[in-house]
This record gives C-alpha cells, structure tokens and sequence, in this order.
C-alpha cells in the first residue's frame, strides 16, 4: 500500500536535496518519479527544483486552483508512475492535500511531500498543516540556528538585518530573505 509522506523544517535543513536524490535513486532503479513543484516558486527559474547545493531537475508546476489527483491519474496514463515528489508542499492547499491522499489510497502511488512547517510569523502553511494532520509519515529534517541548536523556525528580514513582522505569509526568497533560527532565537528577533 502506498503513503503519503510529508518531510518538513525550517528553511537551509536540505529538503530539495532530499527530493532530489529519492528522485534520482527511483530512476537509478528504472523507474518513473513525477517531481512537482508550485508555479510561484520562480527562484531558479518556473518548473525547476535546485538545491543550494547545485543539484536540480525540471518540474511540472502546479497552481492553487489545479486538481493534482487529476494531473497525477492524466500522466499515469501515459506512463507507469513509481512516485510523486513535491517540493515546497506548503504552498499546497487544503483540497490538493487531500487529493494527494486519493493518489496514494485510489492510485497506488506513493507521495513524498517536502516543505516549511511554519512561516516567518510562526504559523503554520496551509499545505503544512494538513499535511502534518493527513500524511501517514512524518520525518523533520534538521537544520542549525546560528547558536548551533536545532532551527525550528524561519524569520524574514529586511536588507538591514532586522526581523520583519508583518506582510504577506508568502515571499519568495532564500537565504537573502529568510534566516533558520531555533524557538529562543526566534522569539528574540520576531517578539524582542
């Protein structure tokens, strides 16, 4: 039986580079992965999953409004499907992650998901939370806050340097936007 997997961290943890390398060994096997990845991640180009350590693949995107049972059950017809892999799950919606579900349930196939738990104000992504709610495995990859803890938490800073803490949840960026620190470090930069 097929499940859905959901790998989650805070930002700098290697989930791209997890994704790639389970894409890489399924076709090392001879077998067919599906990698997607949201459209509005445009950092390394639409359609593209990069590591920042310089690995990547082509994606088929998807947007909020796509049916990816659908997109799933339409390519299986074309060609046997090994796995799903999505990067930057938390941009999913709550309707896609329960479509996942029916892939893994009605198609068979297994789903490796990969995204933030939370975003720059400590709330939890839509796609997150439900996968968090819904997958029937939960890994946490870690990363390191600046202290050498366990980063659990991502603030989003301004070009000084300084914690922004309002604006929209979503903000594409990398390490030029965006800083992994653990809970004490967190809460001292948003709160302090």
């Amino acid at each position: 039986m097929a499940k859905l997997y959901f790998y989650y961290s805070s930002m700098n943890a290697g989930k791209s580079t997890a994704l790639l390398q389970s894409s890489y060994n399924y076709k090392e096997r001879g077998m067919n992965t599906l990698v997607l990845a949201p459209e509005l991640d445009n950092r390394y180009g639409v359609g593209k999953v990069k590591s920042r350590i310089g690995l990547e693949a082509e994606a088929t995107t998807f947007s909020p409004v796509d049916d990816l049972y659908d997109l799933i059950a339409e390519r299986k017809k074309s060609e046997k499907l090994h796995c799903v892999l999505i990067d930057e799950a938390q941009f999913l919606t709550k309707k896609q992650v329960y479509q996942l579900g029916d892939v893994t349930d009605a198609l068979n196939i297994p789903v490796l998901a990969y995204g933030l738990r939370t975003d720059f104000q400590g709330e939890p992504f839509e796609g997150s939370k439900y996968l968090l709610a819904w997958s029937d495995n939960l890994k946490e990859l870690k990363a390191i806050c600046h202290c050498g803890t366990k980063a659990t938490m991502v603030v989003r800073m301004d070009a000084d340097g300084n914690a922004i803490r309002e604006g929209s949840q979503i903000e594409i960026g990398g390490n030029d936007r965006y800083v992994s620190m653990c809970r004490k470090h967190f809460k001292e930069y948003f709160y302090g």
